[in-house]
């Protein structure tokens, strides 16, 4: 598995980083330009990355004010897991998100770069989205 992570720090409580996090309505406002056809619930969300690929995704697992893991609804280009964990810091919060994707060498020398930029954009989008 290949590994992206960003974490990033916010200036909010960790039970209001969560619920913002544990619905995937929210993670709209997460994503890249590059993404449309976007439809969600709570617990599913479907998109379409121009030029790449349709995707559903949903949440797998939640602990509650700690974590949230997703994980594809339907069949993806390769296997990957997402996962925010959101710890106390003070007064603040620290949100730290990971995507773990099993990539061929080959998608790993294409995706590496676009995968690494999803994920340092979602956390600056999560602290703007928070502020």
């Amino acid at each position: 598995m290949t590994v992206f992570e960003s974490n990033i720090n916010i200036n909010q409580s960790v039970e209001k980083v969560y619920q913002f996090l544990s619905d995937l309505n929210n993670h709209q406002q997460l994503m890249p330009e590059n993404i449309y056809n976007w439809t969600s619930t709570q617990d599913e969300a479907r998109f379409t990355i121009q030029n790449m690929a349709k995707l559903a995704l949903k949440v797998s697992s939640r602990l509650e004010n700690q974590e949230i893991n997703i994980i594809p609804s339907e069949e993806a280009p390769f296997a990957i897991e997402m996962k925010w964990t959101i710890l106390p810091d003070g007064d603040a919060s620290k949100a730290n998100f990971i995507v773990s994707a099993d990539l061929n060498m080959m998608m790993k020398m294409l995706a590496s770069g676009p995968l690494q930029k999803l994920v340092d954009h979602q956390t600056v989008a999560l602290a703007k989205a928070l502020a």
